[in-house]
């Protein structure tokens, strides 16, 4: 055991917490922190974003649980969405990891920056689009499904950045959209934690504890502790000026992108 491993925990302490307060996926928190910590550990520089990815991407299979059962026990999750939804997340998400997985570190960070900045934006400026149309037919949410599966690997995020704005889009009343995004989460991290597996398994030259691109005293330091911390946040989140606190959540997320945008040019 390093004293670095110390430091996963708090990580997740912060990671769930954040996660219960604001119902954001692990990926657009926890990527950010970790890249630094393996950078500053002297992982090999090839494997660092991968392993930043896979290891969130796991951690989430298990937040995202608890987030599903409080909210279906709310009544606020859209079962008949999550199942036509489902397939082409679960497609999407794995065939992504596998494609991350041969993209090198720096383009790589390239990408992820780049959709933190969409998404703290969203958050900054509390973006809800109006009800334009309604929600389309079964081949219709596959594909739609396929799309921020896509996208939600390469940022090992639940996807609800992408799935809400998309659900109010067509006319999904929002605490539906916000509950149906937390149960679409677990699909997504499963798919996204096998792909990540998948494709870190023959490669050479990662350091020790680690299965395929998942660190794993990274994971079990932030599971634990995030599991403990998300229910504080999540009552919290009932008494604390949330969309305040949102908007400067967003531009905490901008800065840390910034943070990794300028390690990697200089």
């Amino acid at each position: 055991m390093t004293i670095w491993w110390l430091t996963y925990p708090l990580l997740g302490i912060f990671g769930g917490f954040v996660a219960g307060l604001f119902g954001v996926g692990g990926g657009l928190t926890l990527v950010p922190f970790m890249y630094m910590l393996f950078v500053a550990q002297s992982f090999p520089p090839e494997h660092v974003m991968h392993l930043a990815l896979g290891t969130s991407m796991a951690t989430i299979v298990f937040t995202s649980i608890s987030s599903m059962r409080a909210h279906h026990a709310h009544g606020a999750v859209r079962w008949d969405v999550v199942r036509n939804l489902a397939p082409g997340l679960v497609l999407g998400t794995f065939g992504g990891s596998l494609v991350a997985g041969q993209v090198p570190t720096g383009p790589m960070t390239m990408i992820f920056v780049f959709i933190v900045y969409y998404a703290s934006l969203q958050m900054m400026l509390d973006f809800k689009p109006h009800a334009h149309r309604q929600l389309p037919g079964p081949a219709g949410l596959f594909a739609v499904g396929g799309a921020i599966g896509g996208v939600s690997s390469l940022v090992a995020a639940g996807g609800g950045f992408l799935s809400v704005p998309f659900m109010l889009f067509c006319n999904v009343a929002i605490h539906s959209a916000v509950g149906t995004s937390s149960a679409l989460g677990f699909p997504i991290a499963v798919a996204g934690a096998v792909g990540y597996i998948v494709a870190g398994w023959h490669d050479s030259g990662l350091p020790p504890y680690t299965f395929g691109y998942i660190y794993l005293p990274a994971f079990v330091g932030i599971v634990v502790m995030s599991i403990l911390m998300a229910p504080v946040g999540a009552r919290l989140a009932h008494k604390l000026p949330v969309k305040k606190l949102k908007r400067a959540f967003g531009a905490f997320l901008a800065l840390l992108a910034s943070k990794m945008l300028y390690s990697l040019i200089g």
